[in-house]
């Protein structure tokens, strides 16, 4: 066998990924005359060893393919469950890395992927990754695949809850994926038509909202769409969840540490019914009735968009001549209508949230849509 290099998808599913694997694949053999060797379920994969050459048939008819023919985990190689146990499995996938006799291994993830590959290039691997996530909230890339994808699923659903908002008169609350940033729910809202968007990057006011939902009330209107980021936060529960963090950073000794990190434990847990507490305080306050949609999961299936393919593909073959011409350490980026190499470093413990100045927001508010609170 040739020079070789390897991958693995890794964190959660997303549209796109089979495009990716595809185009390293293709770029691989038939521009640079390299092998591949896939690694099944992550860094998991990599750790067992547990490999699929890609070649041939196997990249046939993936373009199309949700999901991930590799599949993936959410396992850390410093933090892998093994047994009862939760080790640090570097050394073990270093050896493997190295038995291949990998020129590179390319890690295609969101944050967390990012984050793990930086630390396994510090350890000594050469590494390249790949930006993918429906959140679109990797730093230092104007967009992630698996975004184009998951915003038109969201959007679609949204076009469908109208018309059974309008039939009942009712308020339809639509929770849209997003992780802690909101681009998914504030496109999925706007190309939705909602008539309110509620986002992390903006605390809401509870009856700020309800006040809008009456607005239109009295103009006629007797139903409403509220589109919410399921990492939305009303103005009270982001300010204690801010001193929560800020006692995180505070605490020293290892008493106050378990105390704090208790006390986000069980935020997050009452959190989680926040979409459902949201919909039965708008049918309070407004006196119109309430029924929740949570699109979950659904976003992350199905064939990728024709921009999901072409950004993946783009990504993918961008990838491998970085890899040729030995530039590692970095993910490959988008910027504009070119992509570029970031370096890791730049990227892990950031994240891409929507600013308050994006063209995005400001179309939404002067097409009389709300926000939950007033944006400066």
């Amino acid at each position: 066998m040739g020079k070789c290099i390897g991958v693995l998808t890794a964190g959660g599913d997303s549209p796109g990924l089979n495009a990716a694997i595809r185009a390293i694949g293709k770029s691989a053999l038939t521009a640079f005359n390299l092998q591949v060797i896939g690694f099944r379920d992550g860094f998991r994969g990599l750790m067992e060893n547990r490999t699929v050459h890609l070649e041939g048939e196997i990249l046939s008819g993936l373009l199309t393919q949700g999901g991930t023919i590799l599949g993936t985990s959410r396992d850390k190689p410093h933090k892998m469950p093994v047994g009862s146990k939760v080790l640090d499995m570097t050394e073990v996938i270093i050896d493997n890395y190295h038995r291949h006799n990998l020129e590179a291994l390319i890690c295609i993830g969101g944050g967390g992927t990012q984050k793990n590959a930086h630390r396994l290039t510090l350890a000594g691997m050469n590494v390249v990754t790949l930006p993918k996530t429906i959140d679109n909230d990797v730093a230092m890339t104007d967009i992630t695949f698996g975004f184009d994808t998951a915003l038109s699923i969201a959007t679609n659903a949204i076009d469908r809850l109208h018309s059974t908002a309008h039939s009942h008169h009712r308020i339809i609350v639509v929770e849209i994926m997003g992780h802690n940033t909101g681009w998914l729910g504030l496109g999925a809202g706007l190309a939705g038509g909602a008539d309110v968007i509620l986002i992390p990057e903006i605390p809401y006011d509870l009856h700020q909202v309800a006040e809008a939902i009456r607005r239109r009330r009295h103009r006629g209107k007797n139903f409403s769409i509220v589109a919410v980021s399921e990492g939305a936060l009303a103005q009270e529960d982001a300010r204690e969840l801010a001193e929560l963090k800020e006692k995180k950073q505070e605490a020293r000794d290892e008493k106050k540490q378990k105390k704090v990190a208790a006390a986000l434990d069980a935020f997050q847990a009452k959190h989680a019914g926040n979409t459902m507490r949201l919909s039965a305080h708008l049918e309070q306050l407004t006196g119109l009735e309430s029924r929740v949609t949570i699109l979950g999961h659904v976003q992350r299936g199905g064939t990728p968009t024709a921009a999901d393919r072409i950004l993946a593909t783009r990504l993918g073959s961008a990838c491998v001549t970085a890899i040729d011409a030995r530039q590692y350490g970095c993910m490959v980026a988008v910027k504009g209508e070119s992509t570029t190499l970031v370096d890791l470093a730049e990227v892990v413990g950031k994240r891409k949230v929507v600013p308050l100045d994006h063209p995005w927001i400001k179309a939404a508010l002067e097409t009389d849509t709300c926000l939950g609170n007033q944006v400066s």
